[in-house]
């Protein structure tokens, strides 16, 4: 979730929101990767979540990461909720989860870094305090009562309101986990096409990624459970966007779409005001019932935007939203993936070319069936399974393109972050499947033990 926006002036005409958006364009050499991801943290002696405090408690691994290594607090109304450092930061998603949004990066072997720096930092506070954390799309025991509800006005706002328009808002707040990529474009026409690609292949990444076969001690009847939850959630702010598809979308389109999804808050000095259900287009004039008279900044428009999740979606870049969280070998997995199809242009165009005559009961169908089956799903003839490899081969044809050295020149692109993927493509088993065999077989049943053997 998303920290509170900052810098944006007053909203003097509406087309200032459409160019919001369009501010973020930039030329290809100034195109950046940021990661972000998502993990459960629990005790280890009682295997229950973390509290917010406590000598074993979300709020003692920030102190340890704010006091041994390096990072600043962020803090709301007295809590310390978050930390920062070096154009990264550290928060907490509602129940909990320790989420890492990292600084925005040139290479892949850069944000990885970044990444595993950030988990050894991690391991090393959590090892001090006697806590785990593990990576997975959905918490595989607890139950709604084991879960705290971090300290932080947004989220006591978002918790009642979810319970009035679907009925797994508060699932998916407390006891789901993802990984995401943000990436740039460089023009309308270059954000249309790759939010097109994103979306239409999304369903792609939540099959390869698929990690949460289980829910409230017990298999579920899905691959990935996290994806099942946000197709029950608020279907105004949630989905596959099919007008994207439209022709002659747009940041104005987006812009209109954003304007219909009703509010959460109004964010001003230092506290969240409920503004649940209510308009921005109220708000544009004035009229807004949480705040009556005052008009909107550029900043309460960019906090709007934040509380918009569709499956992919834009601010001043774009955000891939579809995969499970995981183990640390897959988490730079995800942003290899995406940079393949979407910082080289002919692998864009292949990508588009695989995608372009698919109509929106399909990719709907799919996103369904990558949620239930992973990579066995089969829609309208289409093979899950063989799209994977096909979009990964286009993937890895763009990291070729790319030609970014790590280690210091030794390697020669970025293809060998997708090795985890092509595994997964060769064997057709996702790390669900994997989780599933282990849970029939050596496991007998036992879920607990998915603690010490997947943790970080």
């Amino acid at each position: 979730m998303s920290i509170p926006q900052s810098g944006g002036g007053p909203i003097e005409h509406d087309s200032q929101l459409a160019e919001y958006l369009a501010s973020g364009c930039k030329p290809k050499s100034d195109w950046r990767i940021g990661t972000e991801h998502e993990k459960f943290g629990y005790c280890k002696d009682t295997l229950q979540p973390l509290p917010y405090e406590g000598k074993r408690s979300i709020l003692a691994v920030l102190e340890g990461l704010r006091d041994l290594h390096g990072w600043s607090p962020v803090e709301e109304a007295g809590h310390l909720i978050g930390l920062e450092k070096d154009g990264a930061n550290v928060s907490l998603e509602p129940g909990g989860q320790l989420e890492l949004s990292g600084a925005t990066m040139e290479t892949i072997h850069q944000t990885c870094d970044e990444v595993n720096e950030h988990l050894a930092d991690v391991k090393d506070i959590a090892d001090k305090v006697g806590v785990g954390f593990i990576g997975l799309g959905a918490a595989p025991i607890w139950r709604h009562e084991d879960m705290p509800l971090m300290p932080k006005g947004r989220y006591k706002l978002m918790d009642s309101y979810m319970q009035k328009v679907g009925t797994m808002g508060q699932t998916m707040m407390r006891r789901t986990c993802t990984v995401q990529v943000n990436l740039d474009f460089a023009s309308e026409a270059d954000m249309v096409q790759k939010f097109r690609v994103a979306l239409a292949l999304q369903p792609v990444a939540t099959a390869l990624f698929a990690n949460s076969p289980f829910f409230e001690g017990k298999p579920n009847g899905h691959k990935s459970w996290r994806a099942r939850v946000w197709r029950d959630l608020d279907p105004v702010r949630t989905g596959m966007l099919p007008f994207v598809f439209d022709e002659g979308f747009g940041f104005d389109a987006y812009a209109d779409y954003a304007l219909d999804v009703p509010m959460y808050f109004v964010y001003r000095d230092g506290r969240y005001i409920d503004a649940l259900g209510q308009s921005f287009r109220d708000f544009l004039r004035g009229e807004l019932p949480a705040l009556p008279g005052e008009k909107p900044t550029l900043s309460d428009w960019a906090d709007h935007l934040t509380t918009i999740f569709p499956e992919a979606r834009i601010k001043k870049f774009m955000e891939m939203r579809g995969a499970d969280g995981g183990p640390w070998r897959r988490l730079c997995a995800l942003p290899a993936f995406w940079v393949g199809l979407m910082y080289d242009q002919s692998a864009l165009d292949a990508a588009w070319d695989i995608a372009k005559g698919w109509d929106a009961g399909t990719r709907d169908a799919l996103r369904v069936a990558a949620s239930v089956d992973g990579l066995q799903a089969q829609v309208a003839g289409i093979s899950m399974l063989d799209l994977a490899r096909e979009v990964l081969d286009i993937s890895e044809a763009g990291l070729k393109a790319r030609a970014r050295p790590g280690g210091g020149g030794m390697i020669p692109d970025e293809t060998h972050f997708l090795s985890t993927l092509r595994e997964t493509v060769e064997t057709g088993k996702t790390p669900a499947d994997e989780l599933l065999e282990r849970y029939h077989g050596d496991w007998q049943g036992d879920l607990s033990r998915i603690y010490a053997d997947y943790s970080y």
